[in-house]
């Protein structure tokens, strides 16, 4: 979403990366990433064993994307929010997973006819 891809920052081909690992990369500080943890519920790193924050490759990518409609484009955080939801909407409940017992259902239908 970075206007030119060649002022787009280098993401290091990794699985996690540690907070002061994204504060480079992005140009933010700690606080700020922290701070759209809570606001933007599409970045969501994990916690080591220790508890510190382990961002992946698609949070990272999220963060420039946020950056670029609050920095670039002077978006409000909730003009950023309704941005971000309308180009990635919720799953309809007709793309849900299957549940175990309809698994089974439909393994015994398959039974069934093989018998």
């Amino acid at each position: 979403m970075h206007p030119d891809p060649e002022t787009r920052p280098n993401i290091p081909d990794k699985l996690y990366f540690k907070i002061g690992e994204v504060t480079d990369i992005t140009g933010l500080a700690g606080y700020i990433l922290r701070f759209w943890e809570s606001e933007f519920h599409n970045i969501r790193p994990g916690r080591s064993d220790s508890g510190q924050r382990l961002y992946r490759k698609k949070d990272i990518e999220e963060i420039l994307k946020i950056k670029h409609l609050l920095y670039d484009k002077k978006f409000t955080i909730q003009g950023a929010k309704k941005h971000l939801k309308a180009r990635n909407p919720a799953p309809s409940p007709s793309c849900t997973h299957p549940t175990i017992e309809e698994i089974r259902r439909e393994l015994k239908t398959i039974r069934d006819l093989l018998e």
